[in-house]
């Protein structure tokens, strides 16, 4: 069996955020998606479940993050190349994400990074090394 990753973030406005992520080129997965969740397809092993404020809530007892004020998560996310980290920084940027670094080039790892419209942060790498089990 392939594990998945199922990533649950809340969002502010649900229809906004959708529509981020689709500039990203990211597609959602109707069977999982509602008024008040969607379901963001990143690749055949990731998922993002998108949830209004009250409908996160009802997955925990604890306040939701104020990302203005604090960090509640940083994800890291693979891509094939250089320029997919490039291009999707700049997407997200376009989309009204923002960005609070500069590229990394580390030798066998380039790096870059954005927020998103609810100030997740997204770490976005290209390895030509990969990590490996102990």
């Amino acid at each position: 069996m392939t594990r998945q990753v199922f990533i649950n973030l809340p969002v502010a406005d649900l229809p906004r955020s959708m529509a981020f992520f689709k500039a990203l080129g990211f597609k959602h997965n109707p069977q999982f998606t509602g008024d008040d969740a969607a379901c963001i397809i990143i690749s055949d092993s990731i998922f993002v479940m998108l949830g209004t404020h009250a409908k996160f809530r009802e997955f925990t007892p604890k306040a939701v993050c104020d990302t203005n004020q604090a960090v509640e998560v940083l994800i890291s996310l693979s891509c094939e190349s250089r320029k997919e980290v490039d291009d999707l920084v700049a997407k997200a940027i376009a989309a009204g994400g923002s960005t609070y670094d500069e590229p990394e080039d580390f030798g066998f790892m380039y790096t870059h990074s954005f927020v998103d419209l609810d100030g997740h942060g997204w770490g976005l790498l290209h390895m030509t090394a990969q990590p490996t089990q102990p």
